[in-house]
């Protein structure tokens, strides 16, 4: 993207409740996947984006959680929306790249990533999340990954930026080469890419165009943002993403 798309595609994003797909039904499914994790754990989300996530999963579990995003106005619109949760003292959201964490290897319980490992890819983000879990910690992400072995043209064209994806069977294979155990695994579902993403994402969109009225360059990056949900709409048998569940051996 050239600036002015970035910045338009930030300003989209950071309105939504979730910058990728997931909602609190998918996360009780993964957290009953979970069930040695200990009362109060010590957690790290990696890719927090605006938090959504990351306040609901507190909420479910307790404990204190680290949240770590790169770009900044992710996490000064997540610090608003942990004070406003009343989660001040559990929640720490800090600007940081996965790949220069300031935290003490082995120090949690849970590593939590929603559609955020891609950015480094899995055969280096693994073995970063299994550097920071305790022993028998556990590891939660989600991954794009081709549910077809014939995506169409232009679903592959929209997944262009990440080569490396690949199917369930691959994602499990590499959990099991960086010393992971499967605990669990399902394919998210239609509602966690409406409800908390696309259905909000199209509203801001809408918002946005309003805002823009004047302006065909910003109208122009708004329609190239709103055919990623109509990608989705029309292709979704072919591409999903995975909520994986593992446990450091």
């Amino acid at each position: 993207m050239d600036d002015r798309s970035w910045e338009i595609f930030c300003e989209v994003m950071q309105a939504l409740p979730r910058q990728g797909p997931g909602n609190a039904e998918s996360l009780t499914r993964t957290l009953a996947l979970c069930k040695d994790l200990p009362a109060n754990p010590s957690i790290i989300d990696l890719g927090c984006g605006s938090g959504g996530q990351t306040i609901d999963l507190v909420k479910a579990v307790g404990g204190h959680a680290v949240a770590v995003d790169i770009h900044e106005p992710n996490i000064a619109r997540m610090r608003e929306r942990v004070a406003n949760a009343g989660l001040l003292g559990q929640i720490e959201a800090i600007v940081a790249d996965m790949m220069a964490l300031d935290v003490p290897a082995q120090s949690f319980d849970l590593v939590w990533s929603e559609g955020a490992l891609y950015n480094l890819g899995l055969d280096v983000a693994l073995p970063i999340c299994r550097g920071l879990l305790k022993p028998n910690g556990y590891l939660v992400f989600s991954e794009a990954i081709w549910l077809t072995d014939n995506p169409a043209a232009v679903v592959q064209a929209a997944f262009a930026d990440y080569p490396a994806m690949r199917d369930i069977d691959t994602v499990l294979s590499k959990l099991d080469q960086s010393e992971f155990d499967d605990v669990g695994h399902f394919v998210l579902p239609e509602a966690a890419w409406w409800d908390d993403f696309y259905t909000p994402m199209l509203a801001e969109i809408d918002r946005q165009r309003s805002i823009y009225v004047d302006d065909s360059q910003a109208l122009a990056i708004l329609d190239e943002i709103a055919k990623e949900p109509e990608v989705r709409r029309e292709h979704a048998p072919d591409f999903g993403y995975g909520l994986f569940v593992a446990r450091k051996r």
